[in-house]
């Protein structure tokens, strides 16, 4: 009998990773929210632990639901090319 791993079929994503370069831009966006909207400075490490907060709970719905819509106007691309394509038809 063969795993599940062994069936070729993708395994869910389990968390979202990002490079460190993209880390540090939303840590900045994380530090420039807490000054611009509240008027707080917030320190490095609640910096990162908004930042893993994010990454960890928020980031994976947001991705799942761009993948969503990426197949729902792939479908509509897909339903427009059917629609083409008999419209090349001659008519006998």
């Amino acid at each position: 009998m063969e795993s599940r791993r062994g069936r070729n079929k993708r395994e869910p994503l389990s968390q979202i990773r990002l490079s460190d370069s993209q880390k540090e831009k939303l840590k900045a966006e994380i530090r420039a929210f807490y000054l611009d909207v509240r008027g707080e400075e917030i320190g490095m490490i609640e910096q990162m632990q908004m930042l893993e907060l994010f990454e960890q709970n928020m980031a994976p719905i947001i991705y799942n639901r761009a993948l969503d819509d990426a197949k729902a106007w792939f479908t509509q691309m897909m339903d427009n090319l059917d629609s083409d394509f008999y419209a090349l038809y001659k008519n006998d």
